[in-house]
């Protein structure tokens, strides 16, 4: 049987973030993706022009579906909205045998906000502590911790910050600062570094879904934290490399890169 990942997060109707591509980027490592919706948004190239986010009693259905007749060997989440998703997801979470890879959605790729600011306290009390792997990006580690990284060097400060909220590991990604693209992957007591040459593309729509994806879709085939992300980055630098236009904004990343060489990736 394949491995099993269950991604519960936002659906994007422009099929560049959110549920569409965390299962395309599942497909392409060759896991099997399943997807717990807890929200719908209007969304496209240029922004977020809607969301509404699911009941919890449809969210908390979906989870039970899927976890008690197939089983997951990992779980992924991305956008939860509201404060009641984020405790009902972790509530799941905490209850479920399996890894868990959490994206802490704050915003969209151009600026959108996607979780209600009264939701930010059960995201540290709730969600990071059930976290095998918490994936904040720099705004989402300033939101979170009020920790703002302006070097390399605060990377670590960050990352403490992040863990003092009970994750067992956290990667911090530092692609917002100049030059090459240095993230951060830390349990507290070891350190790993990855560096990759910043691209010059503007089309990377979906890039933290996708990575949150990628290290789950690993995590499920057996592989430690460190060696997960490590293939991961592998996958998600080649998907930014190969993001195309869509519509009138910024495109997404090409999930498939991989499959049209012939390979899945690390």
């Amino acid at each position: 049987m394949k491995p099993r990942v269950l991604t519960v997060a936002g659906s994007d109707s422009g099929g560049g973030a959110g549920i569409q591509a965390d299962l395309k980027t599942m497909l392409a490592l060759g896991v099997h993706g399943m997807s717990v919706i807890t929200a719908v948004t209007a969304q496209n190239s240029l922004g977020v022009q809607g969301a509404w986010p699911l009941p919890v009693e449809a969210v908390r259905a979906q989870y039970r579906s899927v976890v008690d007749d197939i089983g997951v060997q990992a779980v992924k989440t991305g956008m939860l909205a509201s404060a009641e998703l984020v405790d009902a997801v972790a509530e799941l979470i905490a209850g479920t045998d399996a890894p868990a890879v959490v994206d802490p959605v704050g915003v969209s790729k151009h600026g959108d906000s996607l979780l209600a600011a009264e939701a930010l306290d059960s995201v540290r009390r709730r969600l990071l502590p059930v976290a095998t792997v918490a994936t904040p990006n720099l705004d989402e580690v300033a939101q979170l911790t009020g920790v703002q990284v302006e070097s390399e060097e605060q990377l670590r400060e960050a990352a403490a910050a992040v863990l003092a909220y009970g994750p067992t590991w956290v990667l911090v990604k530092g692609g917002h600062l100049p030059g090459d693209a240095v993230d951060l992957l830390t349990d507290g007591s070891q350190e790993h570094w990855f560096r990759a040459p910043r691209l010059d593309n503007r089309h990377t729509h979906g890039t933290g879904c996708t990575l949150a994806s990628a290290i789950a879709s690993q995590l499920a085939r057996g592989r430690s934290v460190p060696e997960a992300v490590a293939a991961a980055k592998e996958y998600v630098t080649g998907a930014i490399a190969a993001g195309f236009a869509l519509g009138g904004g910024i495109g997404p990343v090409d999930h498939g890169w991989a499959l049209t060489r012939g390979t899945r990736g690390a």
